[in-house]
């Protein structure tokens, strides 16, 4: 797909026109997680996802070179010099990636969102009056500008001036379909520091189809830091009665280092002992990896697809047997002793008794 020149249409927000669409949403340095959507229904989630800076060809501390470490090298990102991915035609943007969103066919888009976020310090410190705004452009489609139309979380800590912001694009996303989506102009600063540059995009939709299984669908947000001396965070969510054959759940998170260790998710359920979720992709004591991973054999298509984000990840886990049948009560824990990340979306689907 070639996004054309630029041509800019504010998203409207649930209950506004576009004239009255916010110019900055509030920030604020923690977001408590909350529930953005909840809903039994047949059906599912999907994501797009990608990072949208990564390194460059330039002198660093590690053994391997840029090339190495998008193939997929165990490196952070303070080794290098990073700088803005850019693959659309369009001279005015600075950066912008693509990712494959697959909504099944004869499916209904129930809802859809998008997320974003990064560091605004490095080699330059990028304005936090833009944090709120990106361009996103559907399959075959033009950029729309999208403003947030909720809090943005914004702290500075462990040497970074992080954030993440979002918007309801479940109207764009319903006349989409599946395809392609770009996103560009994520506020983010490039150069080198050893807190590292990082930062992307995700977008998650559920979706309803009669066929699939009953499910228990979620998705939560917030925003919240990770440091040595707090290393970790839990999370409870209520769910209708497991059938305890599967599912899966995702997370998107910042500054994760592949190779550094140190960092894990946990599940349980009812009276089981906690399950470490894990799968090819995202070791279990390394899930904070930079990568962008799902289940399945066939992953969907990125623009650049770097196999190492340096400092981004959006991962969907299969949850296996990890649920006990009849669980009411999921307990998520993710733990970061190592690396000073930060955590803003996680969504799951869990299988239900009909």
């Amino acid at each position: 797909m070639t996004v054309g020149l630029l041509s800019l249409a504010a998203v409207a927000l649930p209950g506004q026109s576009t004239a009255t669409a916010p110019a900055q949403a509030a920030e604020k340095s923690r977001i408590p997680f909350t529930t953005r959507y909840d809903s039994v229904l047949h059906g599912g989630f999907v994501r797009a996802a990608n990072a949208s800076i990564t390194c460059r060809d330039a002198k660093s501390t590690a053994k391997v070179g840029c090339s190495g470490a998008r193939a997929g090298a165990a490196v952070g990102n303070g080794a290098f010099d990073m700088f803005y991915t850019d693959v659309d035609s369009d001279p005015n943007t600075y950066n912008s990636t693509r990712a494959e969103l697959r909504v099944p066919a004869g499916a209904r888009v129930a809802y859809a969102r998008l997320y974003w976020g990064g560091n605004l310090r490095v080699g330059e410190q990028k304005p936090p009056r833009d944090n709120g705004r990106v361009l996103v452009a559907e399959p075959g489609g033009q950029y729309k500008e999208l403003l947030a139309d909720s809090e943005i979380g914004h702290r500075v800590a462990n040497g970074a001036d992080a954030y993440q912001a979002s918007a309801d694009v479940t109207d764009l996303v319903r006349s989409g379909g599946s395809g392609l989506y770009t996103v560009a102009q994520v506020n983010i600063a490039m150069g080198r520091t050893a807190a590292g540059a990082w930062g992307g995009w995700t977008l998650v939709a559920a979706y309803e189809k009669e066929s699939e299984p009953l499910r228990h669908l979620f998705l939560r947000d917030g925003f919240d830091t990770f440091t040595r001396q707090d290393p970790s965070r839990g999370f409870h969510q209520r769910t209708a009665p497991a059938r305890g054959t599967g599912g899966y759940v995702g997370l998107v998170a910042y500054n994760g280092d592949r190779g550094r260790g140190g960092d894990s998710l946990t599940i349980s359920s009812g009276r089981r002992a906690p399950v470490l979720l894990a799968d090819r992709a995202n070791p279990a004591r390394d899930v904070l990896n930079s990568t962008i991973s799902e289940p399945g054999a066939r992953p969907s298509k990125r623009d650049p697809a770097y196999d190492n984000t340096l400092g981004y990840d959006s991962d969907v886990f299969p949850l296996g047997r990890a649920v006990g049948r009849g669980a009411r009560d999921l307990g998520l824990r993710l733990v970061s002793a190592k690396d000073a990340a930060w955590i803003g979306v996680l969504f799951g689907a869990v299988d239900v008794r009909a």
